[in-house]
């Protein structure tokens, strides 16, 4: 059986096209088997360590996120490694507190000429509750660590984002989802929660224990606190089998609701100008053999962008060529532990925009935007089309509704402006909510219509963080809170 990655056949049809149609185009190369991703290997941004020193001298760091769409010169970075030590710092610094991780929010989420605080040093799973199958972790945990610790232990997340990078506190304060339409979100299998205030003290939250508190904590972009420790549902371990294949774009767009029922998880990713989509899905298996991953997502990427950039004035030759070289009768597996496949590791940069729309709306809305962007002959990157269930907390974008979640990418050095100034009409047509930690212009008003709980969410930080410490430029616009002077 062939070898995958998760759009290995993506990347054989894309070098296949533009080898035959572009002069001195190399091919692919041959598969590289993917590695296991450690925590001491995930950097926590461009331009900062991924484990800064414990120091808690001012010295000013220029930080950046993975994409470079948001920067700062911070006063000074601070890693701390206790929850007693976060609460000094925050006692004893001065001026506004941000939390750094992974970078891969592409809104200014982190950008503060204040203090920027690291959670790697925070990081493990404490304990677990096999009667009730939880997990109490550390907040700074890389999901990448977390999901192998969880693993030696016989247990796992019930599912995953599909990249690992990201620590578990900037993963379920922004919202950061995988794809299944019975799967929530990240944060719905937060069980407790405990975070400092800004004025140091400790506050536990649960959904019987201050529960308010944790409904506004569940999804907080990191405006109420510092989240030190998280108690997370978790199941026994389990493999997955995942299919990839290739199919019309309508012909899919028509059964994918469908497919979104039939399968554990299902999603599709849109690859323009080719009149193809290629669907995902992944579901349990028993057995013990295992077709690793493989990863040629760069070479694929470089031959969709080498044939958007010879035949780009033509876009009917594209879809011609395209249509001509595909094969869509190829089909390919793929079988491991879940966290091997659920999560991979994308080198390649990118900005992006996500939204999130009602479930009977999301068919209709991708329709439209792939129409607005194929009125764009630059666009190459796969647009990626998922399912999630809904949840109960206050800012969560699955609040109270199902949604279907379009997120649409453009290479770093690419025009991105579309991302919003184009696309972003076509989501708020549909009822959708942005991603918090993805590319979006709404401000507090049209923010406030989309959330029933928006202003129970600000009583909340307002309590909590009444000086507006862990706040930055970017979340007072958000939640319409004047600036500061």
């Amino acid at each position: 059986m062939t070898r995958l990655s998760r759009r290995a056949t993506l990347q054989t049809l894309a070098a296949a096209s533009a080898t035959a149609v572009l002069p001195g185009v190399r091919g692919a190369e041959p598969p590289r088997t993917r590695t296991a991703t450690t925590a001491a290997t995930l950097p926590a941004s461009a331009s900062v360590a991924a484990t800064p020193s414990a120091t808690t001298a001012a010295t000013p760091v220029n930080w950046r996120n993975w994409s470079g769409s948001a920067q700062c010169q911070a006063r000074s970075l601070q890693a701390p490694e206790s929850v007693a030590q976060v609460q000094q710092l925050l006692r004893e610094s001065t001026g506004p507190v941000r939390c750094v991780g992974a970078g891969h929010s592409f809104t200014a989420l982190v950008p503060t000429p204040g203090t920027l605080v690291s959670l790697d040093r925070m990081a493990g799973v404490v304990a677990y509750d096999a009667a009730a199958q939880t997990a109490v972790c550390r907040a700074g945990t890389r999901l990448a660590q977390l999901s192998r610790q969880l693993d030696q232990s016989g247990w796992t997340l019930a599912n995953l984002p599909d990249i690992d990078a990201q620590s578990l506190a900037g993963a379920v304060s922004t919202a950061t989802h995988g794809t299944g339409a019975t799967l929530g979100a990240l944060h719905a299998d937060l069980v407790a929660l405990e975070l400092v205030r800004p004025n140091g003290d400790l506050v536990r939250c649960s959904r019987s224990e201050q529960p308010d508190i944790f409904a506004a904590a569940q999804v907080s972009l990191g405006a109420l606190g510092i989240l030190t420790e998280a108690t997370v549902r978790v199941v026994p371990a389990y493999r997955l089998q995942r299919k990839v294949w290739l199919q019309p774009l309508h012909d899919l767009l028509d059964a994918a609701p469908e497919l979104a029922r039939q399968h554990r998880h299902f999603e599709f990713y849109y690859l323009p100008f080719t009149g193809y989509a290629a669907g995902i899905a992944h579901d349990p298996y028993t057995g013990a053999d295992v077709v690793e991953s493989t990863s040629a997502d760069e070479d694929m990427l470089r031959s969709l962008r080498q044939l958007r950039d010879w035949l780009q004035r033509f876009p009917q030759l594209r879809r011609w060529v395209a249509g001509k070289l595909i094969d869509p009768s190829q089909t390919e597996m793929a079988r491991n532990r879940s966290f091997a496949l659920l999560s991979t590791h994308r080198p390649t940069k990118f900005n992006e925009t996500e939204w999130h729309v009602p479930r009977e709306q999301g068919i209709a809305c991708v329709r439209q935007v792939i129409q607005t962007l194929e009125q764009r002959n630059d666009v190459y990157f796969p647009m990626e089309f998922r399912w999630v269930r809904g949840d109960s907390a206050w800012l969560s974008p699955f609040h109270a509704r199902d949604a279907c979640c379009i997120a649409v990418h453009a290479a770093v050095g690419e025009p991105f402006d579309y991302l919003t100034a184009e696309l972003g009409p076509v989501f708020r047509a549909h009822g959708g909510r942005p991603h918090w930690g993805k590319l979006h212009n709404l401000g507090a008003q049209e923010l406030a219509r989309l959330y029933p709980h928006w202003r129970d969410f600000l009583e909340v930080r307002a309590h909590l963080d009444p000086q507006g410490r862990m706040l930055n430029t970017h979340l007072r616009t958000v939640f319409g809170l004047p600036a500061t002077t």
